[in-house]
């Protein structure tokens, strides 16, 4: 897993951790909607990420099974 996918998910982390705090705030109708809109996104972003890191290392773990090649 590299750093930058590691910092993407903690921003979409905080950035769900926001807007559930803004949900427990009084809104209007239209903000709510908002917020709930962008709480579903900032979700399916997290989703998208966690499967490219489950694909990735499920890649590694059967790179790792592998035994060596003899190359002589």
């Amino acid at each position: 897993m590299s750093d930058e996918t590691i910092v993407r998910l903690q921003t979409h982390r905080k950035n769900v951790e926001r807007y559930l705090r803004l949900l427990e705030t009084a809104l209007t109708d239209v903000e709510q909607q908002y917020i709930e809109k962008r709480l579903a996104e900032e979700g399916s972003a997290m989703d998208q990420l966690s499967l490219q890191m489950a694909v990735a290392v499920n890649a590694l773990q059967k790179t790792c099974d592998q035994p060596p090649s003899d190359k002589r």
